[in-house]
């Protein structure tokens, strides 16, 4: 079958569902994933066929589409910050609040520019992130701060076994532990950097939640309880106050409606030079503060 016939049926038999755009953008991430072609491909080619064999692939994945499964897992890999991970049913999808989070630390370990001045080398820095799932932040790090040693921290194994292989494919060196974090009353060693992303979304907000997002992405990961709902916070700037070195630095994302509290959360623990950022769609979602 003609590849431009089936993407105009495709993209109106998902629309319903998803919108023409979101549609057409699935359409471009299979036919890149499962045939290496991209848009302008199909425009320099407009003959171009599917076999049998690639419809009967492609009509699962309509389907499975159809069901509101993830694309991202039916693919079996996302991109976050420029790298591609692989994902699956044991690990949250990297959302791209979480590339902001990465960034924001990127940017606070470069160096200013000396001018007439020879520039030395960074001193080494030990990074951990706590509650790693596909490994997408340590990675990251671990990828864009050359003088950084990273480790991270999960409960679950089949989320480490993932970010394990990430971090093969992705040619960085990371250490991973399994770890409870919540049963942790020492971290064991001394830190620079702790950055978490943990999980966050009070049951209350569940109404929020896309339906292809609560029945397919790890609970795990995701939920709190509404009566407690900074457990995870509370826990680590405890144990970032022991295990970081001195003006270390502790980064957070968070929910978006709990600005307030994790701010007062920080200065309980005299955190010092807090500040809350929002995202690109205007939502508190990061935190920071110095030991």
């Amino acid at each position: 079958m003609n590849i431009r016939q089936y993407r105009s049926q495709f993209i109106s038999k998902l629309a319903p569902l998803y919108g023409e755009d979101e549609a057409e953008s699935f359409f471009y991430l299979i036919l890149e994933n499962k045939r290496q072609l991209q848009r302008v491909d199909l425009a320099m080619q407009p003959d171009l066929t599917f076999s049998e064999e690639e419809l009967a692939v492609w009509s699962q994945i309509e389907g499975e589409l159809e069901e509101q499964k993830p694309i991202q897992y039916l693919l079996g890999c996302t991109s976050f910050f420029g790298l591609e991970f692989m994902v699956n049913e044991n690990v949250l999808i990297p959302r791209p609040e979480t590339e902001e989070l990465v960034d924001w630390i990127v940017q606070s370990q470069k160096l200013p520019i000396k001018k007439d001045t020879e520039q030395t080398e960074p001193a080494k820095i030990k990074i951990l992130d706590i509650g790693t799932g596909s490994g997408c932040i340590a990675i990251a790090l671990a990828k864009n701060i050359p003088n950084a040693e990273v480790f991270a921290i999960d409960v679950s194994i089949k989320a480490l076994a993932t970010a394990r292989k990430n971090a093969e494919n992705n040619a960085v060196s990371v250490t991973f532990l399994e770890k409870n974090i919540l049963e942790t009353l020492d971290l064991e060693q001394q830190f620079d950097i702790i950055v978490s992303n943990p999980p966050y979304v009070r049951n209350l907000e569940k109404a929020e939640i896309k339906n292809n997002v609560l029945e397919n992405e790890p609970h795990l990961a995701l939920f709190v309880a509404d009566n407690d709902a900074l457990i995870f916070y509370s826990k680590i700037a405890q144990l970032a106050t022991k295990n970081l070195n001195p003006n270390g630095k502790l980064f957070f994302e968070i929910n978006q409606y709990l600005g307030k509290e994790m701010t007062e959360l920080l200065q309980k623990y005299n955190f010092k030079n807090i500040a809350l950022k929002k995202d690109i769609y205007g939502n508190d979602r990061m935190m920071y503060g110095e030991i």
